[in-house]
């Protein structure tokens, strides 16, 4: 379709946007509260201290500051639209649309939808047949999401859509499988953890290979990532924690060194990283939503060391 390909054209030329560092007297809010009832899952930060957060029900993109903790609703919800994990790359945010089997793609300073690409191959049966297109993360001119449901990975460039099979050494199972995912700095290898075993993967973004990164302890819940050098950060969401996995230089195995907690967590979802801050979203699974459920995007430090 021609917004696909427009898309594609402007990711192949889009460069990193690198974090501005702290500065000393730099005053960011620990805890920034979103609209009620908005039920958050991915957060992308870019364009400075800019964070996104997108919903899960309605596809509702929500854009804050983090230092003052003030924003808006952007983009509104639509039928049919959902926003699951979120990518920023220069104006352009990159959205997985959960049971939709699709992929979104928005301009954020027009507020447009720019692209809408049907993913997952239909048809689509949330009893016999589900889908459940879950994260995303941008490597050598596409975008990547994993499917929670399906042992695919759909890459979108300016060929369109294509389905790439999981083979290797993941299996699927029942439950939530492929989850969070992100891309070496190099983009010759994506890296995914299946949320139900615990399990982190490397996985080659053109054959679909995956080879498991063995860790000294299961990750299990594990959803958002941040590769952060050779620190892996795993949200294990239900666990109200974040682990930190020393990875060796092959990626074939990986420590951690330890668990990040937060007073502010209430089943952190997805991360992203600010400097030297990290900032999780609060889905808040293990609350009953409602329209004026209150949610927020959590603030932490990282580690020293990389």
């Amino acid at each position: 379709m021609r917004r696909v390909m427009l898309f594609a054209a402007w990711i192949a030329v889009a460069a990193t946007v690198l974090a501005a560092p702290l500065g000393a007297s730099a005053r960011f809010p620990e805890l920034i509260s979103l609209d009620p009832g908005f039920r958050p899952e991915g957060i992308a930060i870019g364009g400075g201290p800019t964070f996104y957060v997108g919903s899960i029900p309605t596809g509702a993109i929500y854009r804050g500051d983090l230092r003052t903790g003030e924003g808006e609703e952007i983009i509104p919800g639509a039928p049919g639209r959902a926003a699951i994990g979120v990518e920023y790359r220069h104006g352009l945010l990159f959205v997985a649309g959960g049971g939709t089997g699709k992929g979104f793609v928005y301009n954020v300073r027009s507020r447009s939808l720019l692209a809408e690409a049907q993913l997952a191959a239909l048809p689509i049966d949330p009893a016999t047949n589900p889908t459940f297109v879950n994260d995303v993360a941008l490597a050598r001119g596409g975008a990547y999401f994993t499917d929670s449901a399906r042992p695919f990975l759909y890459r979108l460039d300016r060929g369109g859509v294509t389905r790439i099979p999981l083979t290797g050494d993941i299996v699927y199972q029942a439950g939530n499988n492929a989850n969070g995912i992100e891309a070496t700095r190099n983009g010759k290898t994506l890296i995914i953890v299946q949320t139900n075993v615990g399990k982190v993967f490397k996985v080659d973004p053109r054959s679909g290979r995956t080879d498991e990164i063995t860790l000294s302890q299961p990750v299990v819940n594990g959803d958002g990532l941040l590769l952060d050098g050779r620190t892996l950060y795993v949200v294990q969401n239900r666990d109200n924690k974040v682990a930190v996995v020393r990875l060796d230089r092959r990626l074939e195995s990986g420590t951690i060194s330890m668990f990040l907690t937060d007073p502010d967590f209430d089943v952190p979802t997805t991360i992203d990283e600010f400097g030297k801050r990290l900032y999780a979203v609060n889905a808040r699974f293990t609350t009953t939503p409602t329209p004026t459920t209150p949610y927020s995007v959590a603030q932490f430090r990282k580690v020293r060391g990389r």
